[in-house]
């Protein structure tokens, strides 16, 4: 009898390199080996006492049942009053769709907009799973590669020219993942009058708003309505385990993202909700003073790197990453990850992860302590040091 295999387009999904390498971490931990953590995009701070508080007191108020598809109207409320004070953006809470983390907002969404054949237009390089998002929907991810000379900024050209009859979307992530930086506004209106002239939403991941330590990151809700946002909790709020996410999308997609979101996940939880709508309310002063801890480790780890011979033509100014050229080191960024794992014990991610035009690069995370920071920079320079 012949086996059952997995379906075929399983095989198109790549593995998350920087999950494999936490979980060979994992293991070298397990038999006592001390690794210091630069690979995971994790804030290592601790969730605000409040959004603990309020969590456990809708836990003994017994609201443990569905919520609605699209979430609770009072988180929902809440994202509208988030976007209208901090971007001036209108958002009217029927066009907020509450999910279990971002990444299932992805998958609604794609699965929403996309066409077996249908284009996304993403960056290169980008964060490691959004191809993997589109190709799961049978759309096909384009990439327009972006340079460290040029900000790892898209240029307006270079996405018109990979415009076909098959775009459904133009993808931004600022502040980005992997390389930090911020998109300036001026950029984010050429790319919006460009989706404009061809009849294209933009699809714009903000997940790491809120963490900008030099001027702002700009919504795209500031230049459009015809666009998609992405955001959450995980990191500007420590809450990363408690998978709270949300899209926001034009009206005459509500419906259809409704009923997916019924079928597949019928609602968010409903405590990380009561979580969520604490979080958006009362975590000024805390994200606030998260943010500078954050920018005195960026500094720290921007100067640390340069030292050691690394590449940081443009410094990031935002999300917790810097993403390094080791090109004069090695062309196979996966190899030397690997290799610094295991000779130095520190964890980095592989630009390979983000795409191929990542290759050579490294990213490395600040969300970790100054002293976890420091050890890890020490062993790295010794590292080079011993490889010259």
């Amino acid at each position: 009898m012949k086996p059952i295999s997995p379906a075929k387009r399983t095989e198109e999904i790549t593995p998350f390199i920087v999950m494999e390498i936490l979980e060979k971490i994992h293991g070298m931990e397990a038999v006592g080996i001390d690794v210091v953590h630069l690979e995971i995009g994790e804030p290592d701070v601790d969730t605000p006492e409040y959004i603990r508080t309020a969590t456990l007191e809708g836990f003994d108020r017994n609201e443990t049942g569905y919520t609605h598809s699209l979430g609770d109207i009072r988180l929902r409320q809440a994202i509208s009053d988030y976007y209208r004070e901090n971007y001036g953006a209108e958002v009217d809470p029927g066009r907020i769709l509450v999910t279990s983390g971002t990444s299932p907002a992805m998958l609604l969404l794609f699965s929403a907009l996309v066409d077996p054949g249908d284009e996304i237009i993403i960056s290169d390089p980008h964060y490691a799973c959004y191809p993997n998002f589109i190709r799961f929907a049978q759309g096909v991810p384009v990439n327009v590669p972006v340079f460290e000379n040029e900000g790892f900024h898209y240029t307006p050209e270079a996405i018109e020219a990979k415009i076909t009859d098959r775009t459904k979307g133009i993808m931004i992530n600022s502040p980005s993942n992997p390389t930090g930086t911020v998109m300036p506004g001026k950029r984010m209106d050429e790319i919006t009058a460009l989706a404009r002239t061809h009849g294209l939403p933009v699809i714009s991941d903000e997940i790491y708003h809120g963490l900008v330590y030099e001027g702002r990151a700009p919504s795209i809700l500031e230049y459009t309505e015809n666009a998609f946002v992405f955001n959450g909790f995980s990191k500007l709020f420590a809450m990363t385990g408690l998978r709270l996410g949300y899209l926001i999308a034009p009206e005459n997609f509500m419906r259809p993202l409704q009923v997916l979101q019924q079928n597949f996940f019928i609602s968010a939880n409903s405590l990380m909700q009561i979580a969520g709508t604490a979080a958006l309310k009362q975590a000024g002063p805390e994200t606030r003073a998260m943010c500078k801890i954050y920018d005195r480790r960026r500094k720290y780890m921007i100067k640390r790197l340069k030292e050691m011979g690394l590449g940081i033509t443009n410094e990031p100014t935002g999300a917790f990453y810097v993403f390094a050229n080791a090109k004069h080191i090695s062309t196979d960024s996966y190899a030397l990850a690997l290799d610094i794992l295991d000779k130095a014990h520190v964890g980095v991610t592989p630009g390979i992860d983000f795409g191929k035009n990542g290759e050579g690069y490294l990213r490395f995370s600040y969300a970790n302590s100054m002293e976890n920071l420091e050890k890890g920079l020490n062993r790295l320079e010794q590292y080079f040091k011993a490889r010259q």
